[in-house]
């Protein structure tokens, strides 16, 4: 899935946008924990979620400074990123790992476009490439486990 994320116009918008979208992957990483059956896996899926967390307190924070509403939840695209993975869970955790390294494709995505953002502070821009870097750590290691 192709998304628009990380190319608002405004500052503002960019980061609300970038929150639902947290929102979206930690619903996405609850439901991957509930639904793993290797304890190793969950943690390693727990650690990536506190990264996710991490993110949600960075531009919470952003939005703060900027006045402005800081989502507090996901929008309906949740139940696509979570449904993937409740439907993998039928076949087991390499499936329920595939299911996930897709959600992060547009995590990656949006937070490659967000660091080239002109509409970002400099400050911001280093944070959304720190914030990449960790979607594609999490990325291979899903799509490494999956393979394996």
């Amino acid at each position: 899935m192709v998304t628009t994320v990380g190319t608002e116009t405004t500052f503002e918008k960019l980061v609300q946008n970038l929150l639902i979208l947290e929102h979206d992957a930690i619903a996405a990483y609850d439901t991957t924990i509930e639904r793993l059956d290797d304890p190793a896996h969950k943690q390693r899926i727990a650690e990536f979620k506190r990264d996710h967390e991490s993110h949600v307190a960075e531009l919470t924070r952003m939005a703060a400074a900027l006045g402005t509403e800081a989502p507090r939840e996901g929008d309906v695209k949740q139940y696509l990123t979570t449904g993937k993975v409740a439907l993998a869970s039928i076949v087991g955790d390499r499936t329920i790992l595939k299911a996930m390294s897709t959600n992060e494709i547009e995590t990656k995505m949006a937070y490659d476009q967000a660091a080239k953002n002109g509409v970002a502070s400099g400050e911001a821009r280093a944070f959304f490439q720190k914030a990449y870097a960790d979607e594609s750590r999490h990325k291979d290691w899903m799509d490494a486990t999956a393979a394996a």
